[in-house]
């Protein structure tokens, strides 16, 4: 029998919270048998929704936590302050060692903060970067960073590009994955200062496979595999492409049934679209992990819905089973050998 992974659900602090993050957490149990949900918030509001479903009552347990962190709330002084909310109540059980992640849709800034100061890096990580798996007409890309560090340095960068090498690998399955810097131009002398400087550090690193500059009208494409940018220009291109994906998908609706006939066309090729379509719904690879931490913590959607909730939790299951943090500190650990 397999080993159970036990995650913990942050249930409060999204716009569909607790509803769709407890049905993400019942899809989930009943899908695997050898995973275990904590499901952490206001227990009698979670429970009213657990009512609602048949699951395996022996995979899940509601913890309660009467405090919710908001999105209006200032990340740092919530982590300070309300230490009895499910985001920090389910933070300290992780660095308790009692899961091996920690799910959350909760405040992003919060959830950053919480994860460095409550969880902790490892040893030797500079900085924990956001890392989401982002869909390409190739497959897949992971964006790092997308949120954690706006004002990342050249050695932050170059750790970014190493951590999301050894995920794209051990997690994505792709050997020997191609790692790209965002510039505004392919050319080497192109970018602003931090580009400049990360540029020939990442040249010189002979366990990543580094393909150079990257723009980002190539990001859809699958241009690289590995994705390295700071927080500020990572953020703004994830958004854009969950908006533009968003937009093209309501005008392509729209146009399918402008006329009697252009419906009638619709009708024929909606299967075809619909697989099309699934493949840039970023739902389907759960969320976005912050790595570099001493446990696994997965920041999704505020708007998550029950899909991404189960997706995510599955994604914590296949980072234990790749012992991503255990590759990490392996590496670092290699790293420092050889200086």
């Amino acid at each position: 029998m397999s080993e159970v992974t036990k995650v913990i659900l942050d249930a409060m602090g999204g716009d569909n919270s607790p509803g769709e993050m407890v049905l993400g957490a019942v899809n989930a149990v009943k899908e695997k048998k050898d995973l275990f949900v904590y499901i952490v918030g206001k227990e009698d509001d979670i429970k009213e929704e657990l009512a609602k479903y048949e699951y395996p009552a022996d995979q899940i347990e509601v913890v309660h936590a009467p405090d919710e962190i908001t999105c209006h709330d200032a990340p740092v002084m919530a982590i300070k302050q309300k230490k009895e909310s499910s985001m920090v109540v389910g933070l300290r059980m992780l660095k308790e060692g009692k899961a091996d992640g920690f799910v959350s849709p909760g405040n992003s800034g919060a959830v950053l903060v919480g994860g460095q100061a409550i969880v902790g890096r490892m040893k030797g990580i500079e900085r924990a970067p956001l890392a989401p798996v982002v869909p390409t007409i190739n497959g897949v890309s992971l964006l790092i960073d997308c949120g954690a560090n706006v004002d990342a340095r050249a050695s932050h960068l170059v750790q970014f590009a190493k951590m999301g090498s050894i995920y794209m690998e051990h997690v994505i399955g792709i050997k020997n994955p191609r790692v790209g810097i965002v510039n505004i131009g392919a050319e080497e002398e192109k970018g602003n200062a931090l580009v400049k400087e990360t540029f020939p550090l990442l040249k010189e690193c002979k366990d990543i496979n580094f393909i150079g500059s990257i723009e980002a009208r190539d990001f859809p494409y699958g241009a690289a595999d590995v994705v390295v940018t700071e927080a500020f220009v990572g953020n703004v291109m994830l958004k854009l492409s969950e908006g533009l994906a968003s937009a093209l998908v309501k005008m392509i609706k729209q146009g399918l049934t402008a006329t009697p006939i252009s419906t009638l066309g619709a009708v024929m090729v909606k299967p075809q679209l619909k697989n099309t379509l699934k493949i840039f719904d970023t739902t389907e690879h759960g969320g976005a992990p912050l790595l570099g931490l001493n446990s696994l913590v997965v920041k999704i959607h505020g708007n998550a819905t029950n899909k991404e909730v189960k997706n995510a939790l599955f994604q914590v299951e296949s980072f234990k089973k790749n012992d991503i943090n255990g590759k990490i500190r392996e590496h670092l650990l290699s790293e420092k050998e050889d200086v």
